[in-house]
């Protein structure tokens, strides 16, 4: 049996679904039952848990083959990561007390990085787990392509995305969430001994650029991509009713300036199979489904 957080995301669905389609046994570990009902209806075995709930979770992972966890986003965190901290002990002291077969464990790219920012929550999950007697995999994964979802609307609307990615002819590693959560299903089924990491990315490195053109393709006229001034972004997240965006402007200029990568040219490094103008033409289908 495979013990799956986060099933009702994108990552946790594409995951689930390999499994399933594998004819595999599925526990969805949700917080609301009610939103992971089709999953019950699927032949999933359904329990509740929060993820800072450590006893809940420990019932979920028990007898567990393999357990995937996928962390929390938080992307307003209070100094310290707090919130994550809770969450990452509750996990480590869950795990430890099932003891299941193996972890698989979204991580993320910049996991590695020095510089303190909003992936260090990542890197704090990481050294936590690191620490079990458990075979752990952490599946670190690029910048999800699926979050131009923010950008749909303005693509639409005014012909325009605006990026906090910059230059913007500067490709950088990326991925879908549907080839992320398919490697996550090949490798939670698989044997290893000790901590080992996998780092994800697609086919080809995007720029916001590319994005820009992958709109332009799937709406049939003209998208630009435009910069968002850095010295804007402080005022923009908190317009948007953030308290702490320092660690959010610490993250993009990692980017931006180099600090949050992959090797380049690195064997090692799995590239998925979806590119930017599937992730895009999928977003904008589903637009035009919900506007209908």
């Amino acid at each position: 049996m495979y013990a799956i957080t986060g099933i009702t995301g994108k990552v946790g669905g594409a995951l689930a679904t390999a499994l399933l389609d594998a004819v595999l046994p599925v526990r969805a570990v949700v917080r609301d039952a009610a939103k992971a009902a089709g999953w019950k209806a699927r032949g999933c075995d359904m329990v509740v848990a929060a993820m800072e709930d450590e006893d809940a979770l420990a019932a979920a992972f028990t007898g567990a083959e393999g357990v995937f966890i996928l962390p929390p986003s938080d992307f307003d965190p209070e100094p310290g990561y707090p919130e994550a901290r809770r969450v990452i002990a509750a996990v480590r002291n869950a795990l430890g007390r099932a003891r299941p077969g193996r972890i698989v464990c979204l991580s993320t790219i910049g996991a590695d990085a020095e510089k303190d920012n909003l992936l260090t929550q990542r890197s704090l999950m990481e050294q936590a787990l690191a620490t079990l007697p458990i075979p752990v995999t952490f599946l670190r994964a690029g910048w999800f392509l699926d979050n131009a979802a923010w950008d749909v609307a303005s693509a639409i609307e005014e012909g325009v995305i605006r990026s906090f990615l910059q230059p913007l002819d500067r490709r950088i590693a990326m991925v879908a969430a549907r080839d992320v959560g398919r490697t996550a299903a090949a490798l939670v089924r698989e044997r290893w001994k000790g901590v080992r990491v996998v780092q994800l990315e697609g086919p080809t490195r995007v720029s916001p650029n590319d994005i820009a053109a992958a709109f332009s393709e799937a709406l049939g006229r003209p998208v630009r991509a435009g910069i968002v001034p850095r010295d804007e972004w402080d005022a923009i997240f908190r317009a948007q009713g953030m308290r702490h965006p320092l660690p959010r402007i610490r993250m993009l200029d990692g980017f931006n300036e180099g600090w949050i990568d992959f090797p380049k040219n690195d064997p090692a490094v799995i590239k998925g199979k979806t590119d930017v103008a599937d992730v895009i033409a999928s977003l904008v289908r589903a637009e035009a489904l919900a506007t209908e």
